[in-house]
């Protein structure tokens, strides 16, 4: 029988620690990284960096033109101003006809600085097909956008001899004034520029397709219409409902618009964006 051997509490803290073998130096070496490898990773965290800016821009340029329609919508263009570049921006232009472009500052804001909003006036417009690149350099994006929807008013009997009477409903008075009352169809092409770490509004290009009296529709009113230069001169119904028309351009398209007649067909007039790294390798609005 083997005798039994009975430790007691000193022996045990007396023990001395047995330290575990040294890992051999080729185990080490495997369990590390390699420079490739932290390299790859480090490329990856870019691009998905890369990713999710480009991603958070998109929305932000969505939201900004989204907040430009609520506000244009509620006559609220003082607050519109803000969301263009700053004056001095080099390139800054807005087109709303094929009569020209305004590529100075001030005759841009200057249609939101006064854009009346009498009783009776309504402007709904609603954007719909949003198809938005931003630049692989973060700089710069491009939108083009549909829009439908109605514009309306009244205008009182003298005042609206000023204009044809094909912009008019036909033998309706309200309140003792005629009614225009119009649907309406546009593409908008916008350019959008980063500045200070936010998005604005650089190039602005509407591209009207159609409009009607409510009555009429819109392939009668082209028929009546589209060789008269009143609908492209229109900037919009003021006071009273009298025609304010569009101030001199400060020069010629370089994109004209389509819009619909009863003599030609339709053609890609606004071009939808691609992806692109930098904005002088696209097109602009």
């Amino acid at each position: 029988m083997k005798p039994i051997l009975i430790l007691g509490p000193l022996a045990l803290i007396a023990a001395p620690a047995v330290a575990a073998p040294d890992a051999p130096p080729a185990a080490v070496a495997a369990s590390a990284p390699r420079a490739d490898e932290l390299a790859a990773l480090k490329a990856q965290v870019a691009e998905l960096r890369q990713i999710a800016q480009a991603s958070r821009d998109r929305a932000q340029v969505e939201n900004l033109f989204s907040r430009y329609m609520y506000l244009h919508n509620a006559f609220r263009d003082p607050e519109i101003i803000p969301l263009w570049a700053k004056k001095g921006t080099p390139g800054i232009r807005a087109q709303y006809s094929n009569n020209g472009v305004y590529t100075n500052w001030d005759s841009i804001t200057a249609y939101h600085a006064q854009r009346p909003h009498p009783a009776g006036k309504l402007i709904y417009h609603y954007l719909t097909t949003p198809l938005i690149e931003v630049a692989a350099d973060g700089q710069t994006a491009k939108g083009l956008w549909l829009m439908s929807g109605v514009e309306s008013g009244l205008t009182s009997v003298e005042a609206a001899k000023a204009a044809p009477d094909f912009m008019y409903e036909k033998d309706v008075l309200v309140d003792g004034k005629r009614v225009w009352m119009h649907t309406i169809m546009v593409k908008y092409g916008i350019d959008f520029i980063k500045q200070d770490g936010e998005w604005k509004i650089w190039h602005f290009h509407c591209f009207e397709v159609a409009r009607s009296p409510f009555g009429t529709g819109w392939i009668p009113f082209a028929a009546k219409a589209q060789n008269s230069s009143f609908p492209d001169d229109l900037m919009y119904f003021g006071e009273d409902g009298k025609p304010v028309m569009m101030p001199k351009p400060d020069g010629p398209v370089t994109m004209r618009n389509n819009p619909y007649r009863t003599d030609t067909g339709q053609i890609l007039d606004a071009p939808p964006p691609v992806p692109y790294r930098t904005i002088s390798e696209t097109f602009e609005y």
